[in-house]
């Protein structure tokens, strides 16, 4: 739990800062904050508002960024290879598929934090077709999009 905090708090550090690093004493330590004005693209297909990560704020274990699902979007299918995350969903509602042939599925509201084991495949979908959800996830990779890999999405039920 210490470690926890201790990267939380080391997540919050300022723009320009120098980051700890290993051998690094918490008296040379810097708090980096970062403040995302715009959103770039991500391989899920979903605008994110990048957070911290290895490259941006020198993270070592630990990725966090906003992200939106536009009204009836979803994201493209997807594992986080090796990787655990862990969404925060601050608003809307999102039917989340996943497992092998995205099978299952779970359905959070804004307010509720959804647990992602490393490997599992799953795609979150927006429940609204006239408000965005919004969520920050977390995630155990610094470098965030280099352990996203596509899976293959079930072929569409035909009525």
């Amino acid at each position: 739990m210490r470690s926890i905090a201790l990267t939380l708090i080391l997540l919050l550090v300022g723009a320009g800062a120098q980051p700890l690093f290993a051998g690094d004493t918490t008296e040379e330590a810097e708090i980096v904050v970062i403040r995302p004005d715009a959103s770039i693209s991500s391989k899920q297909g979903l605008p994110v508002f990048q957070g911290i990560s290895g490259q941006n704020a020198g993270a070592k274990g630990i990725s966090m960024n906003r992200v939106v699902i536009s009204p009836g979007a979803a994201a493209r299918a997807h594992m986080h290879k090796g990787y655990e995350s862990v969404v925060h969903l601050i608003k809307g509602r999102v039917k989340t598929l996943y497992g092998e042939g995205l099978k299952k599925s779970v359905i959070t509201e804004g307010g509720d934090f959804l647990y992602i084991p490393a490997d599992l495949p799953h795609k979150p979908i927006n429940l609204s077709a006239t408000e965005a959800a919004e969520a920050i996830v977390a995630r155990t990779d610094p470098n965030e999009q280099e352990s996203v890999e596509h899976v293959a999405e079930p072929e569409p039920a035909h009525k």
